[in-house]
């Protein structure tokens, strides 16, 4: 049963009536340039076809009343008093989502009841709770029939995530689960918000492995990274290391590194993994698998030795999809790092192999079971 059945399935159960609105928002997979979105740089991601569906009706006061199918928990919170946070995490990222599109229209008091149902693997880098956001956003925007662009839904997603949850992501995850568009990569420039669509080949699979190697993005290193990045930022005299090209980092490199070796690190990684991103456009424009999987290889390497970011059982998931696609395709991790998933992209001849080859030695060898996932690139969010 898909997100949206269930959704419905479930809130036509519990209040004996069909639903009024319901949306769905995808989750997504980077294929290139990470830790760049926070550092005002490019990414390319693609939005996948897991997701999350919100399923709801108006009520005649100003409470709205949330079901996580999925977790079998419930929370209520008033929309004429000011929102405070819950105990349970994924109430904060719904509540989050209100109390900032509130902010903006604040005669949105309009009550509701709402089933929530998802399908992307939480904790996996996939962005379960940008899906969430976004489709809460969404939700809000056609219940109050406000004047809210998906842009605009992606950014109060990510204000919710940023001042309301408490993790400091960047805004690629919202915006590509809001502007996603189907067999196409988005590259978004996340200072301007210009997205330029690339088409992904015919012949190639977007996989996904998870290691299964739970992270934690809110408690864990991402906040420290992003830190060193605006370190050396301020070391440049730039508003963020976007403004930084490879040959100036290069020129005062040793400068940096002398001040302080991790901020450098981390800063040559943003700096490479910008411009990886440009020269992986060229790339798939000119169907250049190889030259593609080479920049894949490198952002990897880059994220591994410089940003430090990867784990064993991810380097070796890379390892093993490298053994059989060679020439033809790429494999890095993907997501904020510190567990979570890799991505491929491989000819739809070779993934076959390359889950045979996970089968038969992940387990075996770090005593995890990977999961696998064979994805389309798809539609952003939508009105059902």
């Amino acid at each position: 049963m898909t997100p949206i059945q269930h959704a419905q399935q479930i809130f036509n159960r519990q209040h004996k009536n069909l639903p009024e609105i319901t949306v769905y928002a995808p989750g997504r997979v980077n294929i290139i340039g990470e830790h760049t979105d926070y550092n005002d740089g490019f990414v390319m991601p693609c939005a996948i076809n897991f997701g999350t569906a919100v399923s709801g009706a108006i009520r005649d006061d100003h409470i709205w009343n949330v079901y996580a199918a999925d977790l079998d928990e419930t929370d209520e919170f008033s929309l004429n008093v000011e929102i405070p946070k819950s105990e349970h995490k994924w109430a904060n990222y719904v509540r989050g989502v209100v109390k900032f599109i509130q902010e903006r229209y604040p005669d949105f008091q309009q009550g509701a009841n709402l089933v929530i149902s998802g399908n992307v693997p939480l904790s996996s880098g996939l962005s379960s709770s940008a899906a969430l956001e976004v489709a809460v956003g969404k939700f809000c925007q056609q219940l109050g029939n406000l004047p809210l662009s998906h842009t605009d839904i992606a950014l109060n997603g990510q204000k919710a995530e940023n001042q309301f949850v408490g993790a400091n992501c960047g805004n690629m995850d919202q915006l590509i689960s809001a502007l996603g568009q189907e067999n196409h990569l988005l590259m978004i420039d996340c200072r301007s918000l210009e997205t330029t669509p690339t088409p992904v080949p015919q012949d190639v699979a977007v996989i996904i492995v998870n290691s299964n190697v739970p992270h934690d993005l809110v408690t864990g290193e991402y906040n420290t990274r992003r830190q060193q990045c605006e370190e050396a930022a301020k070391f440049f005299g730039v508003k963020a290391l976007r403004d930084v090209s490879v040959e100036q980092f290069q020129k005062r490199e040793a400068e940096l590194t002398a001040l302080s070796p991790l901020a450098a690190k981390r800063a040559r990684h943003v700096v490479t993994e910008n411009q990886r991103v440009l020269d992986a456009v060229e790339a798939l424009k000119n169907n250049d698998l190889t030259c593609l999987g080479k920049l894949m290889e490198a952002s990897h390497d880059s994220m591994r030795d410089d940003f430090e970011i990867t784990v064993p059982q991810i380097d070796y998931l890379v390892e093993l999809v490298q053994l059989v696609i060679g020439k033809s395709g790429g494999a890095r991790m993907t997501g904020g790092g510190f567990g979570g998933c890799i991505v491929a992209l491989a000819p739809h001849d070779k993934v076959d192999a390359v889950r045979k080859i996970i089968a038969d030695n992940y387990e075996k060898t770090t005593g995890l079971k990977e999961t696998f996932y064979v994805c389309t690139a798809s539609q952003g969010v939508r009105v059902i």
